[in-house]
């Protein structure tokens, strides 16, 4: 088969169709990037899609803030973290000095009248609220690489708990689901009006990446009973009119989410992706039961990975990669989460090189 650009090799996994190999893609935590420029690997503001042979590239994030009038505030802060209260009146306290998410301390909005006072009448579609500049710069950037480029953002779920907290919010679900549903409404109408507006002057991406973490360890936040009634009616019409214009769709969900797996398919998702071992999600399962439907991103245990000993990793890379290159599911390469200071640059550079050459079709 002749050798394929990236941008051709990851449509034609999305598509289904026969390509060369799998694709590969890593993100890394902003430590990581630290300790190898200070390791002398890594230039300063390196790009590291060029450097690491990443053949996909993303912008066009959607600001999903309600009030973008209201800057962050600092409302304390110590040597080691900053606690902040953001356009959405919520409270979170972040480190200063490393690489993590926030702990949720407060929120301004806790049921529907919080929601319909502070919330709502800012969610307007409005330019500010995507970055048309940068867009338009890696779409340029990715179309001079062919390399494949995806506008990422978050889907739903991912847009209501910063309002409210994932307590709140799962409250919410179970005795007030009206609210929910106004919620997963207004929020899906903004991202087809920002996609509408942002598309419309800029172009088309190659596909949608979405972001919609949905579980924990071992167990998703919700029912699946729950998922299809309030948050599937989002992802099927997000899912449908990327569909509708050529567009392929990969989400990436932390967590156990295997639960929700059949409704994703339904609502239109191609690809999965990050598939976390330690929260109990397993790609070759996964594949047994869906992968004549779904192509799958990630589920390398990062663990094996962060352990620096090559045995351990070519054993993980030919446990996962070799029973979907024999079923010929769609697949691209990346950790089941995102890389850390613990893994040696010669490390990832072995991880990424062995899992390309055994994942051969």
């Amino acid at each position: 088969m002749p050798t394929m650009t990236a941008r051709e090799r990851v449509r034609r996994l999305l598509e289904r169709q026969s390509v060369d190999r799998a694709s590969f893609t890593e993100s890394f935590w902003g430590d990581t990037v630290r300790h190898w420029t200070q390791q002398g690997f890594l230039k300063k503001d390196e790009d590291l899609v060029e450097h690491f042979r990443i053949e996909l590239r993303n912008a066009g994030w959607i600001k999903c803030v309600a009030n973008l009038d209201v800057p962050d505030t600092i409302v304390e802060e110590d040597e080691e973290t900053k606690l902040v209260r953001n356009g959405n009146g919520a409270l979170l306290r972040w480190w200063k000095n490393k690489s993590g998410t926030p702990e949720h301390v407060d929120f301004l909005v806790k049921d529907r009248a919080g929601w319909e006072e502070h919330i709502k009448p800012f969610l307007r579609p409005e330019r500010r609220r995507v970055d048309f500049e940068q867009y338009r710069q890696v779409k340029q950037l990715a179309e001079a690489r062919q390399q494949f480029f995806c506008w990422a953002g978050v889907n739903v779920f991912e847009q209501m708990h910063p309002v409210c907290g994932h307590e709140y919010l799962l409250i919410g679900m179970a005795l007030d689901p009206d609210w929910v549903r106004e919620m997963v409404i207004t929020y899906a109408d903004l991202t087809i009006a920002m996609w509408e507006m942002l598309f419309a002057e800029e172009g088309l991406p190659d596909g949608i990446f979405f972001f919609e973490d949905m579980g924990f360890k071992g167990k998703p936040f919700m029912s699946p009973a729950m998922y299809e009634e309030l948050i599937f009616p989002a992802h099927q019409r997000t899912c449908s009119w990327a569909h509708q214009r050529g567009l392929r769709v990969i989400m990436h969900s932390c967590g156990f989410v295997e639960p929700f797996v059949p409704g994703m398919i339904a609502a239109g998702v191609d690809m999965l992706q990050a598939m976390e071992v330690k929260a109990g999600m397993d790609m070759l399962r996964l594949n047994k039961l869906y992968g004549e439907k779904l192509g799958f991103m990630g589920n390398i245990d990062i663990r094996e990975i962060i352990s620096n000993d090559r045995g351990r990793i070519d054993a993980e890379l030919r446990k996962k990669i070799l029973p979907l290159m024999a079923s010929k599911t769609p697949y691209i390469l990346g950790t089941d989460h995102s890389t850390p200071p613990e893994v040696d640059y010669e490390t990832f550079l072995y991880f990424r090189d062995r899992g390309l050459e055994l994942a051969q079709y």
